[in-house]
């Protein structure tokens, strides 16, 4: 089936995003060479937020208790061991450093982000994780707000076993992406199961510094096993719209009618907002 533009105008959409992409990072902070210090950051940040964010953020695996003040060497060695869990919690046991190509991991402000993205007819509303999923958020905000998504058709549908629409490679074959990769992987779920609505990282089997621009939309429930490099990153939520991108794109089906292919319909992403 042909496709809705040609490899010559990827190429050359993705070699536009790239010079942009220099020019852009003369004018934001390098990012953080080192994880563990952004994360030392956000677990401050938390600890300073009002109650009622508290009451938000305690219901994710990021949560931090926080002792209350007291003399006892023991109590402050204890609220130190619980800073460093819950650091751990986000980043992982051994963080990845990423490049300098990679966006910054502060541009997500380690909070929750709302969006807007269409994909052929269907609206998207979208919340996206900046406090489970930061290096993901920081990447998804920096590369809808560069345009390189817009006119990017979602190359893989699976209608079986696992129930997922793959997007964001420019060059369509599933081999695409930015120009680098980063990791580690962030708030992957620990059953492996991934409800509908979820948005997550796409990226090479057993690597967990492998992942770009990619990502995919769960549209059913799926149980998604890990490998040796664990799960997947699961940065946000569609909040409405799913309904329209089943009966828009998945209930078209696939090419040849194949259990794991291109899909029939254009599925092709148009403007991402961000609020």
């Amino acid at each position: 089936m042909a496709r809705s533009r040609s490899q010559d105008d990827r190429s050359q959409r993705l070699k536009v995003y790239r010079a942009h992409q220099i020019v852009h990072d003369t004018q934001v902070t390098r990012r953080l060479r080192d994880q563990w210090g952004a994360g030392l950051i956000m677990v401050a940040a938390v600890t300073v937020a009002s109650l009622g964010y508290w009451a938000w953020a305690s219901v994710g695996p990021g949560s931090v208790t926080v002792a209350e003040e007291s003399d006892e060497p023991g109590d402050s060695e204890e609220a130190g061991e619980e800073f460093e869990d819950a650091l751990s919690d986000v980043l992982g046991d051994e963080p990845v450093v990423n490049d300098d190509t990679v966006p910054d991991i502060g541009l997500s402000e380690f909070r929750g982000w709302d969006a807007e993205m269409a994909i052929d007819d269907a609206q998207l509303e979208l919340s996206l994780n900046g406090f489970l999923a930061p290096q993901a958020v920081a990447n998804f905000l920096e590369l809808s707000r560069n345009g390189f998504y817009e006119g990017v058709s979602c190359h893989r549908l699976t209608t079986e076993g696992i129930f997922v629409l793959q997007c964001g490679d420019p060059e369509g074959t599933g081999q695409g992406g930015p120009g680098y990769t980063f990791g580690p992987i962030e708030n992957a779920p620990e059953d492996d199961v991934y409800p509908a609505g979820s948005l997550a990282m796409a990226r090479v089997g057993g690597d967990e510094a492998s992942m770009g621009s990619q990502f995919f939309i769960v549209y059913d429930d799926s149980t998604i096993p890990s490998d040796e490099a664990g799960g997947y990153t699961v940065f946000g939520s569609i909040d409405s719209g799913l309904d329209q991108l089943v009966t828009d794109v998945i209930d078209q089906g696939t090419a040849d009618d194949v259990a794991d292919g291109e899909p029939v319909a254009p599925a092709e992403i148009g403007n991402i907002t961000i609020r």
